[in-house]
């Protein structure tokens, strides 16, 4: 049965390697929704400034993500994969050091462009190296790792929680830590297509892989992804940068009382995700996805029907970690690995996460200042998105996922460079 067959110790390294693109990501937009607060009154920012720093990391992480899998596709995954990390390491160590706003905005820049860069080409290095038999557990186990991104950033939110900058330092330093900790270790991975084949890895002419993507074997994949990672993703995103704001600013709770209710559901969401990760090759992974769909916008319906009170949050925040490992990003990845042509795999899902990260910075912007003007018409708003993303994922698993080719669904394409 697909999913019971062992997967070799070397393919479950490299998905945790890859995962650390996602961990980071998480790490990265949760660690700025923790220090917001106290980034806003260490550098007297009004509603607009916060949520132009937010706006700011989430666009960088667009336009990464657009640039780095386009780059991954011509000039080799493993190459890009390597070095994308070490920039972010950077710009991780510039934001926990800045004295002050300006220079935490070029930290954010850098490592927002990294992180955007490293998404679609790790999950893209672990789809070529994993078997069609075992590709769904080894991407859905980089979900994992987003997982242990927020669960870190919110445990040391809470702890630090009365630390002020200090703590905000070493939240986004430990980001740092593990970016050069990864580095050191995809530089010494030895993983790639000839390895697993015995077959000779020969780069794709310039160009072809951008000229494929207008075909509709990428086109219909590309767009129904995007459609639900977008409506998605409006929400997690929103919560993601400013769970802890809306808690403190429009619920009313401490900062300490915010990062607990987070810290508190998260282990839900880490078990839950292994669990996806066990059916991500079996005909449960889709089926689990129609109730939680719906147990997810009965979340957000909650939420908006008692407009952001503390009570409505903690029933929102219990649904939410229910669901969410089975109808959210976890699926997306699965999603695009089976249905993308591989030759275009790290440019279409760089187009796709740079979009839906572009509209989730827009969104930033906007969002603290709509969350003091009416946060139930804020949340109103997520909990349509959310039903939208359920027909969208509706629409992946009885249409697409059943026709996908079989250039998606086995082995990548050996002319892409991996090396």
């Amino acid at each position: 049965m697909a999913g019971t067959r062992p997967i070799p110790k070397h393919l479950w390294k490299a998905a945790a390697l890859s995962g650390m693109a996602s961990y980071l990501d998480a790490g990265l937009i949760v660690s700025i929704s923790v220090n917001l607060a106290i980034y806003r009154d260490s550098y007297d920012m009004g509603v607009w400034m916060a949520g132009a720093i937010s706006a700011i990391v989430t666009g960088c992480i667009a336009v990464g993500s657009l640039v780095g899998g386009r780059l991954a596709d011509l000039f080799g995954r493993r190459r890009v994969y390597n070095w994308d990390i070490f920039c972010f390491a950077l710009g991780a160590i510039v934001i926990t050091l800045a004295p002050d706003d300006i220079t935490l905005l070029i930290g954010v820049l850098v490592t927002g462009l990294a992180a955007g860069a490293d998404l679609p080409t790790s999950l893209a290095v672990v789809s070529d190296a994993a078997p069609s038999w075992a590709r769904g557990r080894l991407v859905a186990f980089t979900q994992v790792m987003w997982m242990l991104g927020i669960a870190v950033a919110v445990f040391l939110g809470f702890v630090l929680s009365t630390t002020g900058m200090t703590g905000a330092r070493l939240i986004t330093g430990q980001l740092a830590v593990a970016a050069l900790v990864t580095w050191a270790l995809r530089s010494r991975l030895k993983l790639s297509a000839e390895q697993d084949t015995g077959e000779e890895t020969v780069a794709a002419p310039p160009g072809s892989a951008l000229k494929n993507i207008w075909t509709r074997a990428a086109l219909l994949p590309m767009t129904a992804t995007f459609v639900f990672y977008v409506t998605w993703g409006l929400g997690a995103n929103t919560f993601g940068q400013f769970g802890t704001y809306l808690l403190v600013t429009v619920s009313d709770a401490s900062q300490s009382l915010a990062t607990g209710i987070n810290l508190a559901f998260i282990p839900i969401g880490v078990l839950l995700t292994f669990a996806f990760v066990r059916v991500a090759d079996s005909p449960w992974r889709d089926r689990l996805f129609h109730v939680a769909a719906v147990v997810q916008i009965l979340a957000f319906v909650i939420a908006s029907l008692t407009a952001g009170a503390l009570v409505g949050m903690l029933v929102f925040f219990v649904l939410y970690q229910f669901s969410n490992p089975f109808a959210g990003e976890a699926n997306y990845k699965v999603w695009s690995q089976l249905t993308l042509p591989a030759d275009t795999r790290g440019t279409t899902q760089g187009f796709t996460y740079a979009l839906s990260r572009g509209v989730f910075a827009v969104a930033a912007f906007f969002t603290p200042a709509l969350a003091d003007y009416s946060p139930a018409v804020l949340l109103w708003t997520i909990t349509a998105c959310m039903t939208a993303a359920a027909f969208a994922g509706v629409f992946i698993i009885r249409v697409l996922v059943p026709r996908a080719t079989g250039a998606a669904r086995d082995r990548a394409d050996l002319r892409v460079p991996s090396t």
